[in-house]
């Protein structure tokens, strides 16, 4: 499959008459084509090896170091409001299940995003459309700076508050382009990297928000918007000069139809939510609830929320990892029985009210959480894969078709998986809102759990459905031992 946008020299090649390292047939260098104001490479092989060593790599190496400074910011605007509702203080009128909502609003509208911004890679290209989506979140970042003030409506929190559900879409078009950059055997690693250096963007902006609190106090959280009006435009600009677009990926407009239709990118989005659902919905609760339940100050409960978040964060590279050498549906399947243990625990805790232990069961949630994260991801492009060989496609052309329907599957499944945060902030509200309490919510969760994890095994690892599932067992089984 060709890709991206022009680069300098050999690492760009028009898509006929051209040698793969950059050079055309009578031996001049390939000049790189251009696109309106983008930079485009035409040719884009990384299931060659020879082309991956020579010129691929590198290119996308720098591809991916930007699209994570990009989407890590992201992340930090879309999880605003975890840290902005514990300065709201008791002049500003908003009850707990008041605080809940505002944080749930930013997760429902980034949820909704991720699908338009996945098919704007296609549209508008990866790079051209990193640029704009970053410079975007100027808007709910100066937004809240307006808005935050005592004496402000509720009705006026709540739009600032989806506001910064801009910042959450930013996720599945980078998540999407990266895809295209890397050859198969690279993408658990590559993928965990680019959501793991975005999702550590919520322990960052938590604890900034932790600093500003400490240092200045709660009545000045302004000073966590500051930080980042440079830190975006600063993002946009490195976009622009450093990042490229990818040709073929922006001609295909029925890659996201044919995702859509397969049965395979639900199951796995129902995985996501039971993974990245639970990361992101406990990043943003998690300050609350420990207000809520076990009464800490803005202070005490700012200095521990970073902690959960930052490590599920860090491991999620991992889990891409581990699930390349052992495959991604059994690292996620023992995640998910993991991640039923410790909700127990949690549940446990929680009824006990002992702060000590529920920590506990709620930081291994969060680690947990990201080794899913990263396993889940690196499942799409093997079932693809898979998908390719039953049809009886071979070699490039089903690394292609592998490539083309996962990048689109992706962003489908971020934007289903962030609904899972959703529901996990209207549990939370609607369990404290009935019983001052977050036990039924875990309760829930542990349910949720066990269902993804029967799931799991039934449909990727179980002999007989993942045969069915393919249609083809003798050509899908190389690739069924990558999902």
């Amino acid at each position: 499959m060709t890709g991206t946008g022009a680069t300098a020299g050999t690492e760009a090649t028009t898509r006929t008459g051209t040698a793969t390292d950059g050079t055309a047939p009578n031996g001049t260098a390939a000049r790189a084509p251009v696109r309106g104001a983008g930079r485009w490479i035409e040719h884009w092989d990384p299931e060659d090896e020879t082309f991956w060593r020579d010129h691929g790599r590198r290119t996308a190496r720098r591809n991916l170091v930007l699209s994570i400074v990009c989407e890590h910011i992201g992340f930090s605007v879309w999880s605003l409001w975890s840290v902005l509702v514990l300065f709201l203080g008791p002049e500003y009128g908003i009850d707990a299940a008041g605080k809940f909502f505002l944080v749930a609003v930013p997760t429902l509208v980034g949820a909704v995003l991720r699908v338009p911004y996945t098919f704007a890679v296609a549209r508008f290209g990866g790079r051209n459309w990193t640029v704009f989506s970053a410079a975007l979140l100027l808007v709910p970042t100066a937004a809240a700076a307006y808005a935050l003030r005592p004496g402000t409506s509720y009705t006026v929190f709540l739009l600032v508050a989806a506001l910064a559900g801009i910042g959450g879409g930013n996720f599945a078009s980078s998540m999407t382009n990266i895809n295209s950059f890397y050859p198969l055997r690279k993408k658990g690693w590559a993928l965990g990297l680019n959501a793991g250096g975005g999702n550590i963007g919520v322990p960052v902006v938590q604890l900034l928000g932790l600093l500003v609190i400490a240092t200045a106090g709660a009545a000045h959280p302004r000073l966590v918007l500051a930080v980042y009006l440079p830190l975006i435009v600063a993002a946009a600009v490195l976009a622009a000069l450093f990042m490229d677009n990818l040709r073929p990926v922006r001609n295909d407009t029925g890659a996201a139809r044919d995702a859509a239709r397969d049965p395979h990118t639900w199951i796995v989005s129902l995985l996501y939510v039971g993974t990245f659902g639970s990361f992101i919905g406990y990043s943003f609760a998690f300050g609350l609830v420990l207000q809520t339940q076990f009464a800490r100050t803005p202070l005490q409960a700012a200095s521990l929320t970073f902690l959960g978040p930052l490590l599920g964060s860090l491991v999620r590279p991992v889990g891409g990892r581990l699930a390349d050498r052992y495959g991604g549906a059994r690292v996620t399947l023992a995640t998910f029985a993991a991640m039923a243990l410790a909700t127990g625990v949690v549940i446990v805790a929680s009824a006990r009210h002992s702060l000590d232990v529920f920590l506990a069961g709620f930081v291994v949630l969060f680690v947990l959480s990201g080794l899913g994260n990263g396993s889940t991801y690196k499942m799409i492009p093997g079932i693809f894969q898979a998908k390719a060989l039953a049809k009886g496609l071979t070699g490039e052309a089903a690394a292609a078709h592998g490539r083309r329907l996962s990048g689109a599957a992706m962003g489908l499944t971020g934007a289903v998986g962030a609904l899972g945060g959703l529901g996990v902030n209207l549990a939370f509200r609607q369990s404290f809102q009935a019983g001052g309490t977050g036990t039924p919510a875990f309760v829930a969760f542990l349910g949720c759990y066990a269902l993804c994890s029967a799931v799991t095994w039934a449909v990727y690892l179980r002999r007989t459905a993942a045969t069915v599932a393919v249609r083809d067992p003798e050509a899908a089984a190389p690739a069924l031992a990558e999902v």
